[in-house]
Order: structure tokens, then C-alpha cells, then sequence
């Protein structure tokens, strides 16, 4: 359970940790792949073998996140592609009553992801979360991924906050990791961040399994 009273900001990662990241595993994983091969003539088995050689070339680095990057390198319309299976973009449960109590209480909720403007967009259109929130931030705003060096102290120029009060929801560990590194002291990842797939397993951070066993709420009975 966070300690909630020494708590000002909570800041939530997206994809992952709101969302079910199954929808990103489908997409860059199944559909691009698909896609890329029909438009190459290639088998779907020899594109992915492509794509993940690119994924690897960016791993880590804003590129990895920008559709625009991947436009003009797989020679796709991400976004169409994107909007055509939104219906799969789904909310991780309990996250909605969880960010509803939030927003009541006297905390400043703050939306942080590398998902570029357009997927953020999307996401948020399909899904209402970004009402929950005071500000919703894309890391290209700040022409840094999240688990690069500098990164959270940069946010600070868009979005005060004292990393000593602050609590950062991330399925990433480089991302934690970074933000541990600058000074944030309440750090928690997701146990299941596609429904998917097996759950990860460390004892870095606190793992999340259900938003709900740590709804201040709960914490008062």
C-alpha cells in the first residue's frame, strides 16, 4: 500500500500500466509484420525477422516510440493502421475507480508516456482516461524517452514536482530504474502488463497486481 499521506503527485505510465499492453503486443508484433510482408512480398515469419532487427537498432531511444520514425522506415500508415484496430485499445481493470478516487482526494494526477502525440490521442479518445488527469505528457515533448538520462529532470520545465512526494505507476523497469536514479521515491510496477502474457516477476519495485488492493480507501478500513 503506498503511503498515501506523503503523497502530492502520482504520476501513471500508459501503455502497460493503464492499458492492457496487449493491444501494442498485437500491433507491432502481428499486424505490422503482416502488413509489412503483403507490401514486400515476403513471408510474415521473414518480416518480423525484419522488424524486430529494426526494433533493435532503436531499442531505448525516442525513435522506438515515434510513429512518425516507423512511417518513414517500414513505409506504413501507422496511424490508419492503428485506428482500424482500435477496438482491441482496452482499460486495465480496476484503473478507472482507482484514478476516480484519485481525482477527489487533494493529489495532482499526472499522465507520463512515450507514446507519440498521435497514439496518445488515439488512446485517449477511445478510452476517456485523460479526464482523470491534471496534465497528460508525451515524452517527445520533451525529446526524450523516459528512461533516458535526464528525462524526469527535464519534466520538471512542463510539470513541478517534488520527487520526494512523488509516486511513479511504470511497467518498465529502465523507466523506474531512470526515475529511481533522479530522485523519485515511490516507485511501483505492474505484475500483468499484457493480459496475455505471463506476469513478470522481480523484486526491484513493488509489483501491482489489481489497482484496487491499494485504493486509499481501502486503506482506511
Amino acid at each position: 500500500m503506498p503511503p498515501w499521506s506523503a503523497i502530492d503527485t502520482i504520476m501513471f505510465d500508459m501503455d502497460g500500466t493503464l492499458l492492457d499492453l496487449h493491444f501494442d503486443n498485437y500491433f507491432w508484433l502481428n499486424l505490422i509484420p503482416q502488413n509489412y510482408a503483403k507490401n514486400n512480398g515476403i513471408s510474415k515469419e521473414e518480416a518480423l525477422d525484419v522488424i524486430r532487427s529494426k526494433y533493435e537498432e532503436v531499442h531505448g531511444t525516442l525513435n522506438w516510440y515515434c510513429l512518425d520514425y516507423w512511417e518513414r522506415e517500414l513505409q506504413l500508415d501507422i496511424p490508419q493502421l492503428k485506428t482500424q484496430v482500435k477496438h482491441k485499445i482496452t482499460i486495465r481493470p480496476n484503473v478507472e475507480n482507482l484514478l476516480r478516487e484519485l481525482r477527489f482526494s487533494d493529489k495532482r494526477l499526472v499522465l507520463i508516456t512515450n507514446a507519440h502525440p498521435k497514439s496518445l490521442k488515439l488512446k485517449t479518445s477511445h478510452t476517456g482516461i485523460d479526464e482523470y488527469f491534471h496534465q497528460c505528457v508525451s515524452s517527445h515533448q520533451l525529446n526524450l524517452a523516459k528512461e533516458n538520462h535526464g528525462f524526469w529532470e527535464q519534466l520538471q520545465l512542463i510539470e513541478k514536482y517534488d520527487p520526494e512526494r512523488t509516486l511513479l505507476f511504470d511497467d518498465s523497469l529502465p523507466v523506474l530504474r531512470q526515475a529511481q536514479r533522479e530522485g523519485i521515491r515511490h516507485l511501483y510496477g505492474i505484475k500483468q502488463p499484457d493480459s496475455q502474457r505471463p506476469g513478470v516477476d522481480h523484486d526491484e519495485f513493488p509489483l501491482i497486481d489489481d489497482f484496487h488492493h491499494i485504493m486509499p480507501s481501502q486503506q482506511k478500513r
